[in-house]
């Protein structure tokens, strides 16, 4: 006895091949109505049989695919996949207005972000207030209104339309490919920027600033800096001035041992890009305190980890007072144990022997600053510093 197809399957003719049409060939449909196969024969049968719906998928017939069947488009015209535009074009038109209003203002807000970028300054603390203020306030505005614009644009300019992908091979078919070019264009023409060109143009306007930027950024960073870091404003018969009180000092004034003050060249106390260079630490040493080297020839090298007799002034050495590893201002000192400390990165420095690095992340000593007196008795710089000043990667400059 053979078995047969029960009712509602598939292939026998029954009241099922009405669910599963879109699931047989043409063979499968042809033999369910007219060869009778049993269910036997066609679960027997290579390409017949039980259907091939992948679970969790809706049935093609109902599904809107963006990619038709294989060889599906042949022979026939496939129709469009979405609408050509919107279903209320006069609603349409007054969304595009408010869409390219959008754009516009945010437009003006970001040319406004670059404007005040470049003219509000930040020498104070009210002005770092009023920066603060304008620069956020039209960026936030720039950003909101080009939201508020791209959301009107897609709820009232483009048509709803419901797609649902089928899973496919992942290499395409040519027919494939050519069916994606059609939907893409379709797409392009739905989403209005083709046609609408008032939006389309707005839009450009609105994100121009958004790509100049970039350039006041990197302009902000200043121009390279060339040489300038190999050298600061100290020079020959150039006074010492006491820091705080812009006042000349003599050596005698400054006697006591362990002592220490900060000072700069005058002139140049209130320059503070002059002053990020030339800050200078004075220490006094009692006698025999410090580790002298040979006296340092004009242009000559200097001894390393040694003090140079001929630049000190009665047991006042003279060092910079820029840290040499990111620049901090190194003016913490010890006078029992004659170290010098930098309080970022714990960087240390033994002042007697020429600042030599004892301690941190610091790779190099303190320059030294020679120093001499003038005829009225007065601290003054002999020269610059003979090598450069603060963090290490200056010098590769």
């Amino acid at each position: 006895m053979s078995d047969t197809n029960s009712p509602g399957q598939p292939g026998n003719g029954g009241p099922g091949d009405s669910s599963w049409p879109e699931y047989l060939t043409g063979a499968e449909r042809h033999g369910a109505t007219s060869s009778g196969l049993s269910g036997a024969s066609a679960a027997e049968t290579p390409g017949r049989g039980g259907p091939r719906r992948v679970i969790g998928t809706p049935p093609p017939a109902a599904a809107r695919t963006m990619l038709p069947p294989d060889g599906g488009a042949a022979g026939r015209e496939v129709a469009r996949e979405l609408p050509a535009g919107p279903e209320d074009p006069a609603r349409a038109k007054r969304a595009e207005k408010l869409v390219a209003a959008c754009f516009i203002i945010a437009g003006l807000a970001g040319l406004a972000f670059l404007v005040f970028y470049g003219t509000i300054g930040v020498g104070s603390l009210t002005r770092v207030l009023h920066s603060n203020l304008a620069l956020g306030g039209s960026m936030a505005l720039m950003f909101l209104l080009l939201g508020i614009g791209a959301t009107l644009w897609v709820r009232h300019l483009m048509p709803t339309v419901e797609l649902t992908e089928q899973r496919h091979p992942m290499a395409s078919t040519p027919q494939e490919r050519a069916a994606f070019k059609e939907t893409f264009n379709e797409g392009a023409e739905t989403s209005q920027f083709v046609k609408r060109p008032l939006v389309r143009r707005s839009l450009i306007a609105a994100t121009v600033p958004l790509a100049v930027a970039p350039l006041f950024l990197l302009r902000d960073l200043g121009p390279l800096p060339g040489t300038s870091l190999d050298y600061t404003v100290w020079r020959k018969g150039l006074r010492l001035l006491v820091y705080g009180t812009n006042r000349p000092i003599t050596a005698a004034e400054f006697s006591t041992p362990g002592s220490i003050i900060s000072v700069g060249p005058a002139g140049y106390l209130a320059d503070d890009d002059a002053m990020a260079k030339a800050a200078v630490t004075l220490i006094k040493f009692r006698p025999g305190e410090i580790v002298y080297g040979p006296p340092a020839k004009p242009g000559g090298p200097t001894v390393r980890n040694t003090v140079v007799p001929n630049w000190t002034v009665d047991n006042i050495v003279a060092y910079s007072k820029i840290c040499t590893h990111l620049g901090c201002p190194a003016a913490l000192y010890e006078q029992t144990t004659h170290r010098i400390l930098c309080p970022c990165h714990q960087s240390t420095f033994l002042a007697t022997e020429g600042a030599r690095v004892i301690f941190g992340p610091a790779t190099r000593p303190l320059p030294q600053l020679p120093i001499g007196v003038d005829s009225d008795g007065y601290l003054i710089a002999l020269s610059d510093f003979n090598q450069p000043v603060g963090p290490s990667f200056w010098e590769r400059s």
